[in-house]
């Protein structure tokens, strides 16, 4: 009987000790280098990115014309009054997916974009779609931001935004990335 404890307390210690540290990661993640298409503004290398589906259907114009890029200057803005306020949506990204492409399907005509980070994050670019097929081109130049909202983008024209793709990673457990379309 002795015998038998002492060859399972020898066959259990190198079981326990080439145990794994299993992570739980909260998505299956798929990293890939960022797509862009011709005549996209940002030369630099871009990152590899874990690409998150749009989850409402976007309207991709059938010819994408890129407008000159706007480099942005953070500045913390108030919003609007809630009730200027005609679309809002959010997603939240995490620390351990790195790099991550968002999309948000506006499809609503506007004036304004605006963006709301709770958390900490390091933007890359963003693209605002336009419904003509217009593409502008905003670029955060690789800075990182806090938590606070910030103006995306004017077009007091009054455009029809079809959808907004962000290039952007939490450096916080996780950040949300709100954005706002003021009428």
């Amino acid at each position: 009987m002795l015998l038998v404890a002492v060859l399972l307390a020898m066959l259990s210690e190198p079981a326990a000790a080439g145990r794994r540290r299993v992570v739980v990661r909260r998505g299956p993640y798929h990293r890939t280098t960022v797509v862009v298409h011709t005549g996209h503004p940002i030369r630099r290398a871009l990152p590899a990115v874990v690409v998150r589906p749009a989850r409402v259907a976007v309207v991709v114009p059938v010819r994408a014309v890129f407008l000159a890029p706007v480099v942005w200057t953070a500045v913390a803005v108030k919003l609007p009054p809630r009730d200027r306020l005609i679309w809002e949506d959010s997603e939240v990204i995490t620390e351990d997916e790195e790099w991550t492409d968002v999309t948000l399907g506006v499809n609503r005509r506007g004036s304004a974009l605006y963006f709301k980070l709770d958390g900490k994050a390091q933007l890359n670019f963003a693209e605002v779609v336009f419904a003509n097929g217009d593409v502008r081109v905003v670029d955060f130049e690789d800075k990182t931001r806090k938590s606070g909202i910030y103006s995306l983008l004017d077009f007091r024209d009054g455009r029809e935004v079809s959808y907004v793709r962000m290039i952007a990673r939490s450096k916080s457990d996780e950040t949300r990335i709100t954005l706002l379309l003021d009428r």
